[in-house]
């Protein structure tokens, strides 16, 4: 079948490791000094992953796959013990895979092992910087507004916003109109959430300051590789280094064979916006 996995480079691969803690369904085990997806039958194409490799070694492809089996993951997950049961539910729960969670808690009751506590209250495991907010079904539309007034309520759909802590997987990208804006952008221009963010799906980066920038490109690439994106806005201010972030797009389109029109808006350094 026809489906979403990772790739790994090995020719980018250092051999760090970073990739293997955030994979619990084993499916990346590191052989010969390199990371290797060792069945695609582990690999569930979400991309939890995709973040964590410095060198941007990792992506995801839609190639012909063994279909992911769920039962089979949790084979291998409980090897890893309690913590990784539950790095693995939690993963599951965060990406929406209600399908998949119920399965592997079902995998759990057949061999009489405990299932952790995941009350919807319990604060996730690892960074709460990091963990996603997907508002975009649950929050109202915002009641119309003279458009030269700026509005008093956020218009921010999702969490994180941060390029460097995005899960190129999330749902809240799947036929998104995104956002893509320099980190100056919401600070120079006033009236940011009205004109620039409604209905819209938040990338921020800074292209001078952050490193990792063939980082940057893989994710905007698994981005629009792995979603529907109906349209893309870059916001930038008008300093030269802040155009890169139009060329990082443009880079990452080309990298993911994507042709998705781009909407280029400037803000100058008073505060007004030019397209």
């Amino acid at each position: 079948m026809q489906r979403k996995v990772i790739t790994i480079d090995a020719g980018k691969c250092t051999g760090c490791g970073l990739c293997i803690p955030n994979c619990p369904e084993g499916a990346i085990q590191m052989i010969d000094g390199k990371a290797r997806l060792i069945s695609d039958l582990f690999c569930d194409g979400l991309g939890a992953c995709l973040g964590t490799c410095p060198e941007g070694a990792i992506t995801i492809e839609e190639r012909e796959a063994a279909p992911y089996d769920e039962r089979a993951v949790m084979a291998n997950v409980v090897k890893g013990g309690p913590n990784v049961i539950k790095a693995h539910l939690a993963h599951l729960r965060d990406h929406g895979q209600t399908e998949f969670h119920q399965q592997a808690l079902a995998y759990l009751r057949d061999h009489h092992l405990p299932v952790p506590d995941e009350a919807p209250a319990a604060p996730p495991a690892g960074c709460p910087g990091m963990r996603l907010r997907d508002r975009t079904k649950t929050a109202a539309a915002p009641a119309a507004t003279d458009a030269a007034a700026p509005v008093p309520i956020s218009e921010l759909r999702q969490w994180p916003i941060q390029l460097h802590l995005l899960n190129p997987a999330a749902p809240f990208f799947a036929n998104a109109h995104l956002l893509i804006a320099a980190d100056c952008v919401p600070f120079a221009f006033a009236n940011f959430h009205h004109e620039l963010l409604r209905g819209k799906t938040l990338v921020m980066l800074c292209p001078k300051l952050d490193h990792d920038q063939e980082q940057y490109l893989a994710k905007l690439a698994a981005i629009f590789s792995t979603h529907h994106i109906q349209s893309v806005t870059v916001a930038h201010m008008e300093v030269p280094c802040c155009f890169g972030v139009r060329r990082l797009v443009d880079a990452a389109q080309k990298q993911a064979g994507s042709a998705i029109p781009v909407r280029d808006i400037t803000i100058t350094l008073e505060g007004t916006l030019h397209e």
